[in-house]
């Protein structure tokens, strides 16, 4: 078995014993993920690393349900399926914003698009004193990359008075169909820019923070900025130009 995938799981299973106990999930979790139908809207901006691409605009609309064991918030979807005291078994869906065709850059002329896709899989999940430890393995669903991404994340929710910060730490681990996909160059997609390239697996490493409060509008806000590191088997490809990239969510939403 690859040595980064176990890695990223030998890591997780460290972390998730140290923190065990049997308090609640924590107050300030419990208000920043409250129950209930909701709507809004928000945005996603990505910087992409791509050659020429600069940055990815993703608009999100918010319609969906929180509840105790199920979840839908847009496209994403999860479900509690199995519970051990405050370990949680979740089946998950969730989109890949990801893809592009050669209107986004010179450098993808003569190549075939990547399109977005859509994950599914399983997740592991620990809450205990606002801190939220997870696992999870999701597989591309629609056939696009036929790839496989596992995830380990660890964050914590701080307040100060109405304000809540969430800073967060993530490791994921794409096998070598998944890079290829958004990556790769094949042998008949060459052009001047290029050549062809075919990536192994991958671990990117992201570090996040987040900003919520609910005194705005009457409604529930939300800031979050993600940094990620990438692997060399990703900036190798003759189509990236950057090692790192910045992303940005903000989100309005509100109760029915």
């Amino acid at each position: 078995m690859n040595i980064k995938f176990l890695a990223i799981f030998f890591l997780s299973t460290i972390i998730s014993t140290s923190v065990l106990s049997k308090e609640n999930r924590g107050n300030a979790r419990e208000q920043v993920e409250p129950i209930g139908y909701l709507y809004g809207l928000g945005i996603g901006i990505n910087q992409e690393i791509y050659k020429g691409y600069n940055y990815r605009f993703i608009p999100l609309p918010i319609l969906g349900y929180r509840g105790e064991n199920f979840r839908v918030l847009g496209p994403f979807i999860s479900y509690d399926a199995i519970q051990f005291s405050d370990l949680e078994i979740t089946l998950q869906a969730a989109p890949r914003f990801q893809g592009f065709d050669d209107s986004d850059s010179y450098i993808f002329e003569n190549m075939t698009d990547r399109k977005f896709s859509m994950d599914a899989g399983i997740g592991l999940t620990y809450e205990k004193n606002n801190w939220k430890i997870g696992l999870s393995s999701m597989f591309d669903v629609l056939g696009r990359s036929k790839g496989f991404e596992a995830k380990t994340n660890l964050s914590k929710v701080f307040s100060a008075g109405p304000i809540f910060f969430e800073p967060s730490i993530s490791i994921s681990y794409l096998d070598d169909n998944n890079v290829n996909y958004y990556y790769g160059v094949n042998e008949n997609e060459v052009n001047n820019n290029t050549y062809q390239y075919q990536g192994s697996s991958a671990v990117n490493t992201t570090i996040g923070f987040s900003v919520a409060t609910p005194i705005l509008l009457g409604g529930f806000t939300q800031l979050a900025l993600d940094y990620t590191w990438y692997d060399s088997s990703i900036t190798d490809s003759p189509l990236v130009q950057d090692k790192t990239n910045l992303s940005a969510r903000l989100l309005f939403s509100k109760f029915f």
